[in-house]
């Protein structure tokens, strides 16, 4: 897909890692071998940072600012782009298609996307992207369209999924 470029923010709408987002570091349109199917390498927050206040202690601020990265292969059919993007010149070289041979470069490369996000985070860079999603936005039960329908009186239809949004 042409607008999914290198540095694209997205949103992972399906699995673990529903409601999170996620900057495009490799895309691979036309699919490969392990992965035939349109995709994209990407690295995003699993644990955003927590909120500080200047009461709290320097130890527990540089704790509370930590963030957990997570790399992963994910097919365009799950991602949501957004018109928002980052410059990450340090992801470039560290994460490839051959850091998931074995878990030891996964495990670098990790570290190393953790290292650029959190000096992206203290150097007050792109705050939108270290905040979680509204709870509005995010996925969190799947039902069918038959239960959607005694709650909200619409017509029934069998055999339809929904994503069930709840507001804040």
């Amino acid at each position: 897909m042409k607008f999914l470029k290198v540095g694209r923010v997205a949103i992972i709408t399906r699995g673990r890692y529903a409601g999170k987002k996620v900057v495009i570091i490799q895309p691979v349109d036309n699919g490969n071998k392990p992965h035939p199917f349109g995709h994209a390498l990407v690295a995003g927050i699993e644990r955003y940072p927590s909120k500080i206040t200047r009461r709290m202690s320097k130890t527990r601020q540089e704790k509370r600012n930590k963030i957990k990265p997570f790399i992963k292969v994910i097919n365009y059919n799950h991602l949501m782009p957004t018109r928002y993007t980052l410059e990450l010149e340090g992801l470039k070289g560290a994460v490839s298609n051959d850091t998931f041979k074995e878990v030891s470069q996964r495990e670098d490369a990790k570290k190393t996307v953790k290292k650029v996000l959190e000096e992206r985070y203290t150097s007050g860079k792109n705050r939108w992207f270290f905040t979680p999603l509204s709870t509005l936005y995010r996925p969190c039960a799947i039902g069918t369209w038959a239960e959607l329908c005694t709650v909200t009186g619409l017509p029934s239809a069998d055999g339809h999924k929904f994503y069930l949004y709840f507001a804040p």
